[in-house]
């Protein structure tokens, strides 16, 4: 088994930690922290540590990236556990997510911290927006999106390094696309150490939190999108033919087009082959729900634009979640 810690200006608890793990191959990849820490690499390398410098500074995401390809290159067929380096992550808590990832099929194995005690307040507020955030985008549960103590069977590798990113955000987008593709996740509860109130962490609370809406942010644009060219195409046909259900179908044919475009590649990311056939069912669904829901509505209301947007609000939760579930 190989424990894999990215460090980025490091202090003497990275040469700590790699004293207590003896029994494990450890790679550190130095992320461009310069000459100043010198002394902390060649302290754990003495301690037997494999070394990988980057020349400048990725972020904590591209140096993930280095070192998993590092240990695909040397050590083929082991799996890996990553660590933070500044003092974190306890010896045993390693030990306890390798015997977990030995013990399951998962392709995903999170040391989980409870947020129990004394937690400083960027770490909570973060760890609960992105919860909430990814439970809200994915449909899964994580206790602990943000942990930075993780490990992957060897098969992972090659998928690890497909997954764009190169800093905070990579792990965030790692868990996203392993809830859309389905993959199997464990826990194994840690304890949650916060040393001199987390300052060593380069987590950006607000900034960093954001990221993770960015896939429910994209969807809601797309809808956008797509609601603009239905509004603007359905009063348009409604006005030259007349016929409300005819000028509803026409719309929504013209912007579930464009719709579906913008999802497949810039929302889910998807590769599914018949992706286009799940959307072309839903889209078929949601056409006839926004029918009957416009023409029952325009009746009750009066008013075509009124009935319009009640229409589309009841509709676009529930085409997310389809959407996101069973089309991408």
């Amino acid at each position: 088994m190989v424990v894999l810690i990215p460090a980025y200006e490091p202090d003497t608890r990275l040469i700590d930690l790699v004293r207590r793990l003896p029994h494990h191959r450890v790679v550190v990849v130095d992320d461009g922290s310069g000459l100043a820490y010198k002394q902390v690499f060649e302290g754990v390398r003495r301690l037997g540590a494999d070394v990988v410098t980057l020349g400048r500074n990725h972020g904590k995401g591209q140096a993930l990236k280095t070192g998993f390809a590092h240990v695909e290159e040397k050590f083929p067929g082991e799996p890996v556990v990553c660590a933070d380096s500044d003092g974190q992550h306890r010896a045993e808590d390693i030990d306890a997510v390798a015997r977990r990832l030995s013990e399951t099929n998962a392709a995903m194995v999170l040391g989980a911290r409870r947020f129990t005690g004394p937690v400083p307040a960027r770490s909570r507020l973060g760890n609960t927006v992105t919860r909430a955030a990814f439970r809200l985008v994915t449909g899964t549960s994580v206790s602990d999106t943000q942990t930075g103590l993780r490990g992957y069977p060897p098969r992972m590798l090659t998928w690890l390094g497909d997954v764009r990113g190169e800093r905070f955000e990579y792990e965030q987008r790692l868990l996203l696309r392993a809830a859309r593709e389905r993959l199997p996740l464990a826990e194994v509860e840690i304890a949650t150490i916060y040393l001199d109130e987390n300052a060593s962490s380069h987590f950006r609370p607000v900034r960093d939190s954001l990221r993770v809406f960015g896939q429910l942010a994209t969807f809601a644009t797309s809808s956008l999108l797509g609601f603009a060219v239905d509004f603007v195409a359905l009063f348009l046909l409604a006005a030259c033919t007349g016929n409300i259900v005819l000028a509803a179908i026409l719309a929504r044919l013209l912007s579930a087009t464009i719709n579906y475009g913008v999802n497949r590649r810039y929302v889910f990311a998807s590769t599914r082959r018949r992706s286009a056939l799940r959307y072309a069912a839903l889209a078929t669904i949601v056409l006839g729900a926004n029918v009957v829901l416009l023409d029952v509505l325009s009746a009750v209301t009066g008013s075509l634009l009124i009935a319009k947007l009640a229409t589309e609000l009841v509709l676009f939760s529930a085409s997310y979640l389809i959407q996101r579930r069973l089309v991408f």
